[in-house]
C-alpha cells in the first residue's frame, strides 16, 4: 500500500467539498471560515497565506449568479478564488489539481456561467500541473445548507428530466462527484483529463463501494 497523500481542499463548506472532507484522511481544508473538527487554513482567497506542503489539491469552489448578486461577485468565486487557490497550491508543491467544473463549459460561450467555467479550465491548463483532472458533471444533486430555490426545484424535477436528457446532461449525486475526486487523487498519469457524468460515475464506483455508499 502506498504512502498516504496529503490533500488540500477548497470549497469544503459546500455540498461536494463537504463530502470530500468527510470521506478522506489527511485532508487540509482551505476556507474563509473555520470548519469544526477539521483544522486547516482559514483566510480570504484574495489574500491566501502560504499553504502547507501537499500532494494533490481538490477545488470544489462554486456559487451561482443569483446567490453572488452580480456578475463580478460570481466571477470572484468561480474564477478568481479558484485560480488563487491553484496558484497557492502550486507554490506549496502540489503537482496534481482536481477541479469541479460543469457540463457545457466553454470559454467562448455568450452566457456567463459556461463562459466562466471554460475560462477557468483554460487558465488552469496554462499553469502546467503535471496532472489536471476537470470534472464536468451535470446538475449535482444532494442536500445543501444554503437556500437555492432554482436548484431545489431542479433537484425535485431531476428524475423526470433525466428521462428526457442525454446522460451527460442529466443529474448526478454529489457523493458520486466527491468519490470520483478522491479516486482521482490516486491517478498519477500525467496530462489533462476531462470527465463527464459517465466517466465520473465509473471512476467513483469502486471508491464509493469501499466507503459503503449504495450508489455511484
Amino acid at each position: 500500500m502506498g504512502a498516504a497523500l496529503t490533500i488540500l481542499v477548497a470549497g469544503a463548506t459546500g455540498l461536494v467539498g463537504g463530502l470530500v472532507l468527510g470521506l478522506a484522511r489527511d485532508v487540509i481544508p482551505v476556507s474563509r471560515r473555520p470548519i469544526p473538527g477539521h483544522p486547516g487554513v482559514v483566510a480570504d482567497f484574495d489574500d491566501l497565506p502560504p499553504l502547507p506542503p501537499a500532494d494533490v489539491a481538490i477545488c470544489a469552489l462554486g456559487t451561482t449568479r443569483a446567490k453572488a448578486g452580480s456578475d463580478a461577485a460570481f466571477r470572484a468565486v468561480d474564477m478568481h478564488a479558484v485560480l488563487a487557490f491553484a496558484r497557492a497550491a502550486q507554490a506549496a508543491g502540489v503537482t496534481r489539481f482536481i477541479l469541479v467544473s460543469s457540463v457545457g463549459s466553454n470559454a467562448s460561450a455568450s452566457l456567463l456561467y459556461p463562459r466562466t467555467k471554460g475560462e477557468v479550465e483554460a487558465a488552469l491548463e496554462q499553469m502546467r500541473f503535471a496532472r489536471l483532472d476537470i470534472l464536468q458533471p451535470g446538475l449535482i444533486i444532494g442536500p445543501r445548507n444554503e437556500r437555492r430555490p432554482v436548484e431545489r426545484f431542479l433537484q425535485w424535477a431531476a428524475p423526470a428530466m433525466d428521462l428526457a436528457l442525454p446522460r451527460h446532461l442529466g443529474s448526478i449525486p454529489a457523493e458520486t462527484v466527491a468519490g470520483a475526486m478522491l479516486a482521482l487523487t490516486k491517478h498519477s498519469q500525467p496530462g489533462v483529463f476531462r470527465h463527464g457524468n459517465r466517466a465520473i460515475a465509473a471512476v467513483a464506483a469502486k471508491f464509493l463501494g469501499l466507503q459503503g455508499f449504495g450508489r455511484a
